[in-house]
């Protein structure tokens, strides 16, 4: 079974970084596609960015050029580097996991494994 722990939350100011890590056990990232969401109170679970088993990354409009998703194969963890925040950026992050790719790589119903979230708060 797989189990995913998100890490690496935090607040900061705008303008600032922070690196989430998703550390996974049961199974083996290189083998997973792998994404993270955020949710905010009030709104629906939006999907942040995904890689594909092969390695290839998608990325939403919202964080393109500031957000990169990437895996460490070794260490089995999947990593998200935020930099430039935004206060809009504020939310609970998670990460998932699915066995297999989804058509819609950046849609919640695709995932079947998911993290308890971690939360990252940032400032004007």
């Amino acid at each position: 079974q797989v189990q995913l722990v998100e890490s690496g939350g935090g607040s900061v100011q705008a303008g600032g970084a922070l690196r989430l890590s998703c550390s996974v056990s049961g199974y083996t990232v290189r083998t997973l596609y792998m994404a993270w969401f955020r949710q905010a109170p009030g709104k629906e679970r939006e999907g942040v960015a995904s890689t594909d088993n092969d390695g290839r990354t998608y990325h939403a409009d919202s964080v393109k050029g500031r957000f990169t998703i990437s895996k460490d194969n070794a260490k089995n963890i999947l990593y998200l580097q935020m930099n430039t925040l935004k206060p809009e950026d504020t939310s609970m992050y998670y990460c998932a996991a699915a066995p297999s790719g989804p058509l819609l790589r950046l849609w919640a119903g695709a995932y079947n494994f998911w993290g308890q979230g971690t939360q990252v708060t940032v400032s004007s």
